[in-house]
């Protein structure tokens, strides 16, 4: 065997359609907590004080219904699992304390996702003061639409929500986040070296709530696209 050679199986690279054809191949995928006022206030923070702060998940946590019929797959070792629409943000480029102009220019285009949490281990983690990779980070953690390019084009505004088996669960606005998509770049690119192929979730409105075996959920953000599928049963 030569040095070169690997000594197990290379793992596949995890990988997002795009809508106009091809293959997004996914880097690393980051995460900005609390990035809408009403959902920070109804987790228990403040939004006039607090800085974004950042968390992240495996690149492997993506998963992309082929169907409406398809069925996420609900995880194991817990009892409370919390939808929460996000805009995605795939990026063409990176770099390190990229400036706002940079970090518009970084995006490669946009896609609807939900950042699902083990809510149970959450409230666990945060009272023991542990992370929180156990409820952020699980297998399939990540349903996510097909990508749509906009090189380079900051999105502002535009509807954003989620519904559960035909009933309203969250509502807003992109215009409501915090911080905007260049200000999330060019954050992040404080703190790690952001490049091609990164993904990063912008935050999520208010209204998040428990996803149970059999319901049909449907996220949109307008001017992206929208996510449908059906919660599988508890492993």
């Amino acid at each position: 065997m030569s040095p070169e050679e690997f000594v197990i199986p290379v793992p596949s690279r995890p990988v997002v359609p795009v809508g106009c054809g091809g293959l997004f191949p996914v880097r690393r995928i980051f995460c900005v907590g609390r990035n809408y006022a009403e959902h920070a206030r109804e987790m228990g923070g403040d939004p006039s004080r607090e800085s974004p702060f950042f968390f992240m998940k495996p690149a492997d946590a993506v998963w992309h219904p082929g169907d409406a019929d398809a069925r996420w797959p609900y995880p194991p070792a817990t009892h409370e699992v919390h939808h929460e629409v996000e805009l995605v943000v795939a990026l063409r480029a990176g770099g390190r304390e990229l400036s706002f102009e940079e970090a518009a220019e970084a995006i490669y285009g946009y896609a609807v996702g939900l950042d699902m949490t083990r809510r149970d281990l959450q409230a666990e983690a945060k009272a023991k003061g542990r992370p929180w990779d156990v409820a952020k980070g699980f297998d399939a953690s990540l349903p996510i639409s097909v990508i749509l390019p906009k090189a380079g084009e900051v999105l502002r505004g535009g509807q954003i929500g989620l519904e559960i088996d035909g009933a309203p669960r969250q509502r807003g606005d992109l215009a409501q986040m915090i911080y905007d998509v260049p200000a999330v770049i060019a954050e992040i690119s404080r703190y790690w070296r952001l490049a091609a192929g990164d993904l990063i979730l912008t935050g999520t409105p208010a209204g998040v709530g428990p996803v149970r075996p059999g319901e049909r959920i449907r996220a949109w953000v307008e001017g992206v696209g929208e996510l449908a599928f059906v919660v599988g049963e508890a492993a």
